[in-house]
């Protein structure tokens, strides 16, 4: 049946460029990562609780969410972790394949049902459930070696201006700034002033609710349809202050005398930082230190390069004199590095089968077929990559510079037939190519049903590890099954067109490296047979040896693990 595919090479050539067609656009499309995604989906819930102890926060917070949260739907297990600054951080995590943005939905929901049994003020900071992002992409600094610009200009700046840009690029999951140098209008309290007034922390929190607020006042002279008015008046509210002077003035009591109490009386109003908790640098200048971190299944140097050449784009049109970016760490050195490795082997071991196929098959030609039959299996294989949701690792990478000893091995086979045909019945290559087929197309589908039989188990490894293994198999069952169609279809044809046919006393004309070999084989056929029980009898005190440390490692230093095979 096989054989019917010499009477159309056309056909045969146009499969395999196609499946090298469909390879190539799954190496652009698919994402490039060190390893595969192995940590099930997460989601992190976080709160804050200005002024609260650990202990309170647990109490009062953590514990009712907890609560709520508990048996959401596949759930693996949770785990929290409150901090005496009033930060805590609940991190859900769910079974391997669970949608993250339904987990982030349903967790949502769970707290929305306690959200008032909370405390206001937690309330009123938010309560912030994302999806838990762990691939850490980039770390870049932004910072200014004018002396005039501090920490505080540089946070906001960066936050007004290069992290909405950042956001919207995509692959990038989170873009935040370590610490919070927001600008706020800081109150900090005269202890003994209070004390002398009796005034205490909640009046001075309540005056600044009450007098430093949007308002909408409404209007006066509206038309009411009874009674024509000329002039209608929009009343206006100051709004929310926004200058130390405007806090400093806020009236906190007054006497029955007229004498007034005010907001500098007791405290310094400054307009500074939300938080002095992390401080950021690089080589003695402030920075602010922006932190990356990849959405799952995007491709960590495409991102990294348009991340790159965003923030060049952004240092053009809107950087102050002095204000300079630097990447400080970028996880695509040590991938490229990584792949670049991998890539290496993979040409070198391209190159090194070559070799060995030319020195046992001793014809230049015949080196050629599998050569070229070699790479339509491997290129191929990205295609399957794709459809299985796979991406390009190390791990596929790596089965992939072991699958090519093994899927050379179907082309060997149908061009040692073919030549043996040629030497024995003196065949040309289409008449021998024709009649190798009807004999070893069974034995090429035998050759790669058992080769993937070998491989496709692993794949149905459970937990993290099974993830790596079903990687790694499925990377080489299918390029195994490729190389079986291949060396069904192209291989057949490359033999009747590029082998030339044997003319008489061939034999006897073979190179000088061809004949070196033959005379090893002959010299091999002499000396084996004398020497077999030689070998025999060195090989079985060989097996005595090994059981012998074997069996004395396990018996005193229990060196054998538990599930030893």
């Amino acid at each position: 049946m096989f054989a019917k595919i010499l009477h159309r090479p056309a056909l045969a050539i146009v499969i395999s460029l196609l499946i090298l067609f469909m390879g190539g656009l799954a190496i652009v499309t698919l994402p490039i990562s060190q390893f595969p995604t192995v940590a099930p989906p997460s989601v992190v819930v976080s709160v804050s609780f200005p002024g609260a102890s650990a202990n309170v926060l647990v109490d009062s917070v953590l514990v009712i969410l907890e609560q709520a949260i508990n048996g959401v739907q596949d759930m693996r297990y949770m785990m929290s972790a409150a901090t005496s600054a009033g930060e805590a951080t609940i991190t859900i995590v769910f079974e391997p394949g669970t949608d993250p943005n339904v987990a982030v939905l349903n967790v949502n929901n769970r707290i929305n049902m306690v959200k008032n049994r909370l405390p206001p003020i937690v309330e009123r900071e938010g309560i912030i459930v994302l999806q838990n992002m762990s691939s850490m992409l980039m770390y870049v600094n932004v910072f200014s070696t004018d002396k005039n610009v501090d920490q505080n200009f540089l946070f906001n700046y960066a936050t007004v201006n290069i992290l909405p840009e950042i956001k919207r690029i995509r692959g990038v999951g989170t873009a935040n700034i370590l610490g919070n140098r927001a600008y706020a209008m800081r109150v900090e309290l005269n202890l003994e002033r209070l004390r002398a007034y009796n005034v205490s922390a909640e009046d001075v929190m309540k005056a600044i609710a009450d007098q430093s607020m949007i308002g909408s006042p409404g209007r006066l002279g509206q038309a009411t349809g009874r009674t024509s008015q000329t002039v209608e008046y929009v009343l206006t509210w100051v709004g929310r202050y926004d200058k130390p002077e405007q806090y400093e003035n806020i009236i906190l009591k007054a006497s029955k005398k007229g004498e007034i109490l005010r907001h500098r009386d007791v405290a310094t109003i400054e307009l500074g930082s939300s938080f002095y908790d992390l401080y950021s640098d690089i080589d003695g200048d402030p920075s602010a230190a922006i932190v990356l971190k990849q959405t799952p299944g995007s491709n960590a140097t495409e991102v990294i390069e348009e991340v790159k050449k965003k923030l060049e784009e952004i240092k053009e049109a809107s950087f102050p004199p002095g204000m300079d970016f630097q990447v400080s760490y970028d996880v695509s050195k040590f991938l490229d590095a990584s792949i670049e490795k991998v890539l290496h082997t993979l040409f070198e071991a391209f190159i090194l089968v070559s070799l060995v196929v030319y020195l046992f098959l001793g014809d230049f030609r015949s080196t050629l077929i599998p050569t070229l039959a070699v790479p339509v299996s491997l290129i191929g294989a990205f295609f399957f990559m794709l459809a299985f949701g796979m991406s390009i690792n190390l791990i596929t990478l790596f089965a992939l510079v072991l699958a090519i000893g093994v899927v050379v091995d179907d082309a060997i086979v149908v061009v040692e037939a073919v030549h043996e045909k040629m030497h024995t019945k003196h065949l040309g290559p289409y008449q021998a190519t024709q009649e190798v087929m009807h004999e070893i197309s069974g034995a090429i589908i035998a050759i790669t049903l058992v080769m993937t039989a070998v491989f496709i188990p692993v794949t149905f490894m459970p937990g993290p590890v099974g993830v790596f293994y079903r990687q790694f198999g499925l990377t080489m069952a299918m390029s195994i099954v490729l190389s079986g169609l291949v060396a069904l279809t192209l291989t057949p044809v490359l033999c009747a067109m590029i082998l030339r046919p044997l003319s008489h006393g061939h034999e006897e004309q073979h190179g000088l490296l061809v004949s070196l070999i033959a005379a090893s084989r002959r010299w091999a056929e002499v000396l084996l047979p004398r020497s077999a029980s030689f070998w025999r009898y060195c090989l079985a005190w060989v097996r005595v040896l090994v059981c012998i440390i074997f069996c004395t490692l396990n018996s005193f230093t229990n060196w054998c693990p538990s599930r030893f095979l």
